[in-house]
């Protein structure tokens, strides 16, 4: 039987071994705990001139890639119908990660007019609706399928002819101005959640689209949460969680005026065909149902029949032409409509149209149904004097 005196000694005697042993086993635990970093988080390439960890494949997920963009391909209230009848995930929106900036002063700033750049050209004035925008900006540079910068996220897609992430950057919109007011207030929000604080209202959403449009991806994402017109979705599964937002901002922004002047070279080195060289559309609403649009957003071929389709159209067309082209555009049955504009950046990217697309609309055409006869109208400043035709009312 052992000397219970001895124990005491014996433990004393294996102190210097625990320590030992502790100083191997601590990094590796440590390791364990913070080894995930958010900066080794696989990381979707960058726009822009700024470095990252390199870029490690992750999952084909819907709506990562070039075809992001909002195409919709439903007419107005066929989409909004469809849109309604989708229920909002049980998940919820989750709670929003607080975004923490590591950057310098020039960072900050590009960050900060990136960010309210977005909210201003998606959301307009409203305020609940750019926090929702910021935020999904946001949400996507903590993601690795997107640019690990806010200009970069803003940006993503615009450097090559068609795949913008964000419709206003290759659409024309970036051509928009906007007063030193609402930028000063977009800037103030911007700020706030550069600074931590969070939208709940969209969570970890990392995708939105209006509700007047149906995108071919938006069934196989999670609907989280309508925020005015906009509805706003996350990733199933692990890629949609608040744990998937998890690489790490370090600055390194891009310079936005060089990402702007990439993006309208770009889109003026890579003009659309016209109605009367191509005979098809720049962009086709229809109720035909689709698996998904082709890749090439630009050449976006018609689906003959009902619908509208968004066409571009030159001062030299002949308007007789351009009646024939549209009727076949229009081929097959039910309610169909032309509508074309003599300039790319003016072509709307859904329904319905705006005040700013009515008065640049060049040429209308409604096709002849049970509703009614065939219509023609013609912008008579573009096309003076048509033989075929009335003239569009101007509008203040």
């Amino acid at each position: 039987m052992d000397d219970p005196r001895s124990t005491p000694h014996a433990g004393h005697d294996g102190l210097p071994l625990l320590a030992f042993a502790a100083l191997v086993v601590l990094p590796f635990v440590l390791l364990f705990l913070f080894g995930h970093d958010r900066a080794s988080v696989p990381r979707a390439p960058e726009t822009g001139t700024s470095t990252h960890a390199p870029a490690i494949p992750v999952p084909d997920l819907p709506a990562a890639g070039d075809d992001t963009v909002v195409l919709s391909e439903l007419a107005e209230p066929d989409a909004r119908t469809r849109n309604a009848a989708v229920a909002f995930a049980s998940v919820g929106p989750g709670k929003a990660v607080p975004f923490t900036f590591r950057g310098s002063a020039d960072d900050r700033s590009r960050a900060r007019d990136c960010l309210a750049l977005a909210g201003m050209a998606e959301a307009g004035g409203d305020d609940l609706g750019q926090r929702a925008v910021m935020q999904v900006v946001l949400n996507r540079v903590r993601h690795p399928a997107f640019a690990g910068t806010v200009c970069g996220a803003v940006f993503e897609g615009s450097q090559r002819p068609t795949g913008c992430q964000f419709s206003f950057t290759c659409d024309g919109s970036l051509a928009r101005r906007y007063s030193d007011t609402a930028w000063s207030s977009a800037r103030r929000r911007a700020e706030a959640l550069l600074d931590g604080a969070i939208e709940p209202a969209v969570g970890n959403a990392t995708h939105f689209h209006a509700d007047y449009v149906y995108p071919w991806w938006s069934d196989r994402l999670d609907k989280v949460a309508q925020v005015g017109a906009h509805l706003f979705f996350r990733w199933r599964g692990f890629w949609g969680s608040r744990t998937a937002l998890s690489a790490r901002y370090a600055g390194g922004e891009p310079d936005p005026l060089r990402l702007r002047e990439t993006a309208l070279a770009v889109a003026a080195a890579n003009p659309l065909p016209t109605l009367l060289q191509s005979g098809e559309a720049v962009r086709s609403i229809t109720s035909a149902a689709v698996e998904r649009p082709p890749e090439t957003a630009a050449t976006v071929p018609p689906s003959p029949g009902a619908g509208v389709h968004f066409v571009l159209v030159a001062p030299g067309d002949s308007p007789a032409a351009l009646v024939e082209r549209a009727r076949g555009l229009c081929r097959g049955k039910g309610y169909c409509r032309v509508q074309g504009w003599s300039s790319s950046a003016d072509i709307p990217a859904a329904l319905p149209l705006t005040d700013a697309a009515r008065r640049s609309l060049r040429f209308s055409y409604l096709a002849a149904s049970a509703g009614g006869s065939e219509a023609v109208f013609l912008d008579c400043r573009t096309f003076p004097s048509p033989a075929i035709g009335t003239c569009l009312p101007a509008l203040p």
